[in-house]
């Protein structure tokens, strides 16, 4: 499973990338916003840190807008994820970037149907938000699992890319389920590695070590 950093923060995306566990960035207008910074220049940084997919998402509502923009995004570097949203008008735009040979992820993705359609027009990503369906009383994670099905039905290429992640369970039930990848807070991500047993372990394990008086390097 792809994982990829939801946000803007250059500093935690360039530390989680040296790790070695970030497949791809997404951003938004929210949180372009938030970082108070200049947004080409950030979305060209992003793309000098990560080779994978960076998702910019375009800010026009009509289709022939939204490619103008797509085309611009897409002018930042080759790596860059075209956004548009789950409508119409932005279903039209991914058909026409698409067949330019330009990478779309399709946003805001809360139902089954939609997302044939976004793969239907192509899409190189959809987005199922399922913090947000949680958030009104649905189950975010049935949402994937009928994609995941759906998809392998008539063998979309469309990746499920799953979105508004919240906590850890969502990110283990996107893996089982089948999910292509998942975008997520680098705090989400950080607490991936994080267990209690593992700490108590190591903890008991160093403290055996220094009674042996060894070291591994040095004297």
């Amino acid at each position: 499973m792809k994982i990829f950093v939801d946000g803007a923060d250059i500093a935690e995306i360039r530390e989680l990338a040296e790790i070695g566990i970030v497949d791809g960035v997404t951003t938004n207008p929210s949180i372009i916003a938030k970082s108070g910074k200049d947004f080409f220049k950030v979305i060209k940084e992003i793309t000098e840190i990560i080779h994978g997919p960076v998702s910019a998402e375009v800010v026009a509502t009509e289709h022939k807008k939204m490619v103008e923009e797509g085309l611009r995004l897409r002018d930042i570097a080759e790596n860059v994820t075209v956004k548009v949203p789950l409508t119409l008008e932005g279903l039209h735009a991914c058909n026409i970037l698409s067949s330019q040979d330009i990478m779309v992820n399709v946003t805001l993705c809360f139902s089954a149907n939609q997302a044939v359609l976004a793969a239907k027009c192509g899409a190189t990503f959809i987005s199922p938000f399922v913090g947000r369906l949680d958030d009104i009383g649905e189950n975010g994670m049935s949402l994937i699992a009928d994609i995941v099905n759906i998809y392998k039905n008539y063998h979309f290429d469309t990746e499920i890319l799953v979105a508004s992640i919240r906590n850890v369970s969502h990110c283990h039930q996107a893996a089982l389920l089948g999910a292509d990848a998942i975008t997520a807070p680098s705090s989400v991500i950080r607490q991936l590695v994080k267990h209690p047993l593992t700490d108590a372990g190591l903890e008991i394990f160093l403290q055996d070590w220094q009674k042996t008086g060894q070291r591994i390097l040095g004297k």
